[in-house]
C-alpha cells in the first residue's frame, strides 16, 4: 500500500472537532483501520454476495426478518428540521456518494480508503447494509474502531435501502443514524430521520427515504415487490419545510435515493416520481437524481414517466457489492447513455466489474462529478450548471475509452 494511502485522518475532518479525548480516539481508530487494511481482516468475500447465493441470503433474511417494523422517524425531531447549510474550509464543497457499499469485504475497505484519500467535506451512503442491516453489520461497516467508513469534515449521512429493512430497520434507526453527525451552524446535529436536505445559495441536495416502504410482508415481498413510496410525513416535510413547491426558489435540485426512479436493467419505481410531481406543483423543473440498488455504474439521459417528474438518472450502486456487467435487457434503452461494462476479474465463473464512488465538487452554480473506480481511475467526469431560472445543463468532460456508450 502506498504512503499516500496510509496517510492519517486529520481530526479536523470530524464535525465534533477540538476535543482532546476524541482526537486520541481518532488516532487509535486510524491505526486499527490501517492494520485492518494491511492484514485483510474483512469478514466477507465479495463472492458471498452473488445473486446466485440464495441459501446465504435466505439464512440471514429468515434469521432477522420477522418482528415489528421500527417506528418511523421524521422531522421536526429534537428541534431539527433536517435542513443543513453546506460548509467547506476551501472554495469548493466536496461530497462523496457511495451506495450498496456496506459489505465488510476487501472491496468495500478499498473504496472507504480511497474516499478517505480525497478527504471530502461530506460522505453519504445511499443505502443497503449487508446482508440484512443487523446491529452487528452496522457496527462492522460503520461504527467499530477499525470500520472503513470515512466521516467527512462536516458530516456524514445515511439513507435506508431495502436491506436495512429486512431486519425491520431497528439497527438503522437506533445504531446507524445516531452515528451520523453533521454540522448545523455552530452546532453538531445527529441525523434524526432517513431523509435530509443539504443546501447553499445555488443548490439543494435532497436525500429521499425509499427504503422504509421497500418491505411489507415477509417472504411475500420477495415475490411481489413493494413500490417504495414516500410516506406522508416525508411528503409533508418536502412541502412545508423544504418548500419544493416554492416557484421563487430557483436553486438547482439534486435528488438522492436508494431505489431507482427508472432503469434499463431492473424494476422502475415510478410512484416516487408521481409523488414528487405533486409536491413540486407549478415549481416543477428537471432534476439530477443519484440512486443505487443496482450494483453497477450507469448514466441516463433526461427521462420521466408521463405522470412523474423529469430527471437525469445516475446509478452509483457499485460501492461494495459484486459489480454487474451484463448488458441492459429491458425498458428505457433509449435513455441509457453510458454503462461501465469493464470486467475487473472472473470470480466463480462470473464476470465482476469495478467498484467505485462519485465525488461531487460544488463551486458556485457549477458542480463537477467524478466517478472514480477502485484503481483510482476516473471513469467519467461531467459538469452540471444551474442557470438563474433553475434549469440544468450538463457536459461530459472526460470518459474512459472502454466505457460502453449507447
Amino acid at each position: 500500500m502506498s504512503e499516500d494511502q496510509h496517510k492519517k485522518r486529520d481530526p479536523e475532518q470530524y464535525v465534533d472537532l477540538g476535543h482532546f479525548d476524541l482526537e486520541n480516539h481518532l488516532k487509535t481508530q486510524v491505526a486499527l483501520y490501517e492494520k485492518r487494511l494491511k492484514e485483510g481482516t474483512a469478514a466477507n468475500k465479495v463472492a458471498a454476495f452473488f445473486a446466485t447465493n440464495l441459501l446465504g441470503f435466505a439464512y440471514h433474511y429468515l434469521k432477522s426478518r420477522f418482528g415489528p417494523k421500527a417506528a418511523y422517524q421524521y422531522y421536526p425531531s429534537n428541534g431539527d428540521d433536517g435542513i443543513y447549510r453546506l460548509h467547506t474550509y476551501t472554495e469548493a464543497v466536496t461530497i462523496a456518494l457511495v451506495s450498496d457499499w456496506a459489505t465488510d469485504t476487501p472491496e468495500s475497505d478499498l473504496i472507504g480508503n480511497l474516499i478517505r484519500d480525497y478527504d471530502p467535506d461530506y460522505t453519504i451512503h445511499l443505502g443497503d447494509v449487508y446482508f440484512v442491516g443487523t446491529p452487528e453489520e452496522v457496527a462492522t461497516n460503520f461504527t467499530n474502531p477499525d470500520a472503513s467508513w470515512h466521516f467527512g469534515k462536516h458530516g456524514s449521512l445515511a439513507l435506508s435501502g431495502n436491506h436495512e429493512m429486512y431486519s425491520n430497520g431497528s439497527a438503522y434507526f437506533k445504531k446507524l443514524l445516531p452515528a451520523m453527525k453533521i454540522r448545523k451552524g455552530d452546532q453538531i446535529a445527529t441525523q434524526q430521520a432517513g431523509f435530509f436536505c443539504l443546501e447553499n445559495e445555488h443548490w439543494r441536495i435532497i436525500g429521499l427515504d425509499t427504503g422504509y416502504n421497500s418491505t411489507n410482508r415477509p417472504l411475500l415481498e420477495v415475490l411481489f415487490k413493494p413500490d417504495c413510496n414516500l410516506r406522508d410525513e416525508q411528503l409533508k416535510w418536502l412541502t412545508d419545510i423544504v418548500k419544493l413547491n416554492d416557484p421563487n426558489d430557483k436553486r438547482g435540485i439534486i435528488l438522492l435515493s436508494h431505489h431507482p426512479y427508472f432503469s434499463s436493467f431492473r424494476d422502475d419505481h415510478p410512484v416516487v416520481g408521481r409523488q414528487l410531481k405533486k409536491v413540486f406543483g407549478a415549481a416543477e423543473r428537471p432534476v439530477l437524481w443519484f440512486w443505487g440498488h443496482e450494483h453497477r455504474l450507469s448514466f441516463y439521459n433526461q427521462f420521466g414517466f408521463p405522470d412523474g417528474i423529469k430527471a437525469w438518472g445516475r446509478c452509483v450502486g457499485h460501492g461494495g457489492m459484486p459489480v454487474e456487467t451484463d448488458a441492459p435487457d429491458r425498458g428505457h434503452l433509449g435513455q441509457l447513455l453510458f454503462y461501465d461494462q469493464r470486467i475487473r476479474e472472473r470470480i466463480r465463473r462470473r464476470n465482476v466489474g469495478y467498484n467505485g464512488f462519485a465525488l461531487l465538487t460544488i463551486q458556485g452554480p457549477a458542480i463537477t462529478v467524478q466517478y472514480i473506480d477502485q484503481k483510482k481511475q476516473t471513469v467519467i467526469t461531467e459538469r452540471w450548471t444551474v442557470d438563474p431560472t433553475g434549469q440544468l445543463t450538463t457536459e461530459i468532460l472526460e470518459i474512459h475509452p472502454e466505457v460502453t456508450k449507447y
